[in-house]
């Protein structure tokens, strides 16, 4: 959902980087978490033969990133679900531009190992650890109104993935509501169970979020086009080369190999590139919905008015279902 991050990134907003790639006069600021979009495009040998420069900046989550959108310090960067509904609930200038399509096995409420907790409905009166605004914000809500309950029948902790992780293994929290590669991290070494994940809840769907005024340059708009170009093939190769974006993926953020691989048949490399089309804004809108009708989010805002279909090209409907692998893990 949000993308890799490294455990030991504690930070809540931008960690500079400040990383460049490629030449030229004209420079894409992007956003980016660690094992990201930059990883990935290096992996996939996507990085050469650039005409212009990308400036790398690094952020642990999704809302973050957004709010350097908003601030024009970045052009272009990538999320999760969630974070572009508050983004926009909150009045910030943000144009969603890509997206892909992935399962959602990897979007998971965690218990410890030992818990008693056995169903959602068990949840009633524990401590649920989550990032405010992430895409496990509405995975928790969602699978709490499957089993009947709401956010005000839980003690929600809004913690970044980091300290929520240290809270999870601290036994401060009961359960924690989170994305990979976190859950593979604490599945992979034992450390917990799926108490139930996303999948037939969630849409599966991850975003390229840009900044409205880089999409009235039309230099930067040429730059966006390709960028988002590279990344459609990278994800591609993705799918292609698990064990090798693992490698990368794994070294980038400092998992272990098979947490990362793991996270790679689990949810990452799932993704397929779609259209930005009407069956995304309608998806987009029930989280909107959701989160308005909570009071999350200060208004509710019509999510079309937030997206940009002009770089769709050729790509399949976001309807397409996710690819998967023989071996993908559900559970563990």
């Amino acid at each position: 959902a949000c993308s890799g991050a490294s455990s030991a990134d504690t930070s809540s907003g931008g960690t500079g980087g400040g990383a460049v790639d490629g030449k030229g006069s004209l420079t894409l600021n992007v956003g980016d978490q660690k094992g990201g979009s930059r990883a990935v495009l290096a992996a996939a040998g996507e990085l050469k033969g650039l005409d212009y420069r990308i400036k790398w900046s690094t952020f642990t989550s999704g809302p973050p990133l957004l709010e350097a959108v908003n601030a024009r310090a970045v052009d272009i960067g990538a999320v999760g679900n969630t974070p572009p509904v508050f983004a926009a609930g909150a009045g910030s200038k943000i144009t969603v531009v890509g997206a892909t399509h992935g399962t959602a096995y990897g979007e998971a409420v965690l218990v410890p190992k030992g818990s008693a907790l056995k169903s959602p409905a068990q949840l009633k009166g524990k401590a649920i650890a989550v990032a405010q605004g992430s895409s496990a914000h509405y995975q928790l809500v969602s699978s709490l109104k499957k089993a009947g309950l709401t956010l005000d029948d839980v003690k929600v902790k809004y913690l970044q993935p980091a300290d929520a992780l240290a809270a999870f293994t601290g036994g401060k929290v009961d359960a924690w509501a989170v994305w990979d590669p976190y859950t593979s991290q604490v599945l992979e070494t034992g450390q917990a169970r799926v108490l139930t994940d996303g999948e037939g809840l969630v849409n599966g769907l991850n975003f390229q979020v840009a900044a409205p005024s880089s999409l009235k340059d039309k230099k930067k708009t040429a730059a966006i086009d390709d960028y988002l170009e590279r990344l459609e093939r990278a994800q591609n190769w993705v799918y292609e080369h698990p064990g090798a974006w693992a490698k990368v993926w794994a070294k980038d953020t400092g998992l272990p190999y098979e947490v990362a691989l793991a996270a790679v048949k689990r949810s990452n490399g799932t993704r397929v590139p779609v259209a930005v089309d009407k069956n995304v804004v309608a998806s987009e809108q029930k989280i909107v919905d959701t989160f308005a009708e909570l009071k999350l989010i200060p208004r509710r805002v019509q999510f079309k008015d937030f997206v940009d279909e002009r770089f769709n090209g050729d790509l399949p409907p976001s309807t397409t279902p996710a690819r998967s692998y023989k071996s993908q893990k559900k559970d563990s």
